[in-house]
């Protein structure tokens, strides 16, 4: 007898401080049609860890945006800022294999840092997305000061050390998983990611790890100015024993200069396009998907 297996598991992620623009709704279709295709399930997750900017309008207007294109998930919806308590588990756990530190730098301080030492004709190296590589722990005690407020970090080197460089991630050629090769990450390349922000008692890629591993998200479909933090999802992954899924990293949308659509730059959202008449089936034409 054939063994029963468990059907795949996708899920759209939005931040509720703003409203959902074309990007959006190319990724919430891609999931919501490959999970259906594929005879998986399909989850919604507000990811609002950020308490400053999110906003209950914004959340409406994503469930709102959603119903219309015809998109539907499982309830309940997850909600980050109703789970501190399992971003505070998963550092203790990183806490006590001594690989996360406190640190006080603040971006003026790096920046200082950095711009002292390029003065003397050196370039400092800078992660994917252009920022600057933190400087170190070694900087940080002359920085402390009681009662000063800190992010945690991870010490990415004793990271390394603790779970071998040999590490990859499964990347499909096509949202419907059909072919799968081996990516190897390279953590390294962002140096000490921050995990818990003054702000907020974990940074992305700590709770969305955490998240999917709760919700059993197997496949993640999602653009790909993600591709590259992928590398330490899987190391914080391996560092917490969390299950691996498997990624697709599509196409983003972008305006007419190329550029990716931002909500901080007041892009066209869905709300405006619907008010100007527009269906859900538009919204798909115009993203270059067809049927659903």
């Amino acid at each position: 007898m054939a063994l029963k297996t468990s059907p795949p598991v996708f899920r759209f992620a939005p931040s509720p401080n703003g409203l959902l623009h074309l990007g959006h709704a190319y990724s919430a279709l891609l999931n919501f049609d490959t999970a259906k295709a594929l005879g998986g399930r399909f989850l919604l997750r507000i990811e609002d860890t950020d308490l400053t900017r999110a906003r209950p309008e914004f959340e409406q207007a994503i469930f709102d945006d959603l119903q219309w294109l015809g998109i539907k998930w499982e309830e309940p919806v997850r909600r980050q800022s109703d789970h501190f308590a399992d971003y505070q588990s998963a550092m203790g756990k990183l806490e006590a294999e001594g690989i996360v530190y406190r640190s006080y730098l603040t971006r003026s301080d790096i920046k200082r840092i950095v711009e002292a030492y390029e003065a003397k004709g050196c370039l400092w190296p800078r992660d994917p997305d252009g920022a600057p590589h933190f400087p170190g722990r070694q900087h940080e005690e002359q920085n402390a000061h009681d009662g000063d407020s800190y992010t945690v970090r991870l010490d990415i080197d004793a990271a390394l050390r603790k779970v071998g460089r040999n590490l990859f991630w499964q990347e499909a050629s096509d949202n419907h998983f059909s072919k799968v090769t081996n990516v190897m990450a390279e953590p390294a390349k962002w140096s000490d990611i921050i995990l818990v922000r003054r702000d907020a008692p974990a940074s992305y890629n700590l709770a969305v790890v955490i998240d999917d591993a709760i919700q059993g998200v197997t496949h993640i479909v999602r653009g790909k100015d993600i591709y590259e933090a992928t590398s330490v999802q899987r190391l914080l992954q391996e560092l917490l024993g969390l299950p691996q899924p498997a990624y697709y990293h599509h196409s983003l949308i972008c305006d007419d200069n190329g550029r990716k659509l931002s909500k901080s730059r007041d892009d066209t959202s869905l709300a405006s396009l619907r008010a100007g008449g527009a269906t859900p089936d538009d919204i798909r034409a115009l993203v270059g998907l067809t049927g659903g």
